[in-house]
């Protein structure tokens, strides 16, 4: 297989849409701190899955969007925690570019015989409604205070 050519003067529109979408593709969160400082911040259940999401501060290194994907044994064997994590990769492929910001991190959790088996269409409408809902920047009420569990 031969590589592909670099883009010459006067090259096509889709090889530059092909370009600018390799180029927007987000870095993948690999060190737990990380998944565990997004666990710490903003939250948008959806049906299909659960959103993380967390704005990193001005000192911190990486640029651009970061996502990272994670699916625990409740969502079944590895073939299954596989399956959902690689749709959970597709979506955000699809609509991070989009409606993801530069400067956030995010992180899809799977749920436990959903993610695998939900229609497609359906999560990606999900996700860009989550990520709306993340990024609204109105004043959220305090969460309300539980009483002692009984």
């Amino acid at each position: 297989m031969t590589p592909p050519e670099d883009p010459v003067a006067g090259a096509s529109a889709s090889a530059a849409n092909i370009l600018a979408a390799v180029l927007s593709c987000p870095t993948v969160i690999a060190k737990r701190a990380d998944f565990l400082r997004a666990a710490q911040a903003r939250r948008q259940g959806t049906p299909g899955f659960l959103l993380q999401a967390r704005r990193r501060n001005d000192d911190e290194a990486a640029t651009g969007i970061r996502i990272g994907y994670t699916c625990s044994k409740k969502v079944g064997n590895a073939v299954a925690r596989n399956r959902a994590k690689r749709r959970l990769r597709e979506i955000a492929r699809a609509v991070l570019p989009q409606d993801g910001r530069a400067g956030w991190d995010y992180v899809l959790v799977g749920r436990a015989q959903v993610t695998a088996e939900r229609t497609f269409a359906l999560m990606l409408t999900e996700l860009s409604a989550a990520l709306r809902q993340v990024h609204d920047d109105r004043p959220r009420p305090p969460p309300k205070e539980r009483g002692p569990r009984k």
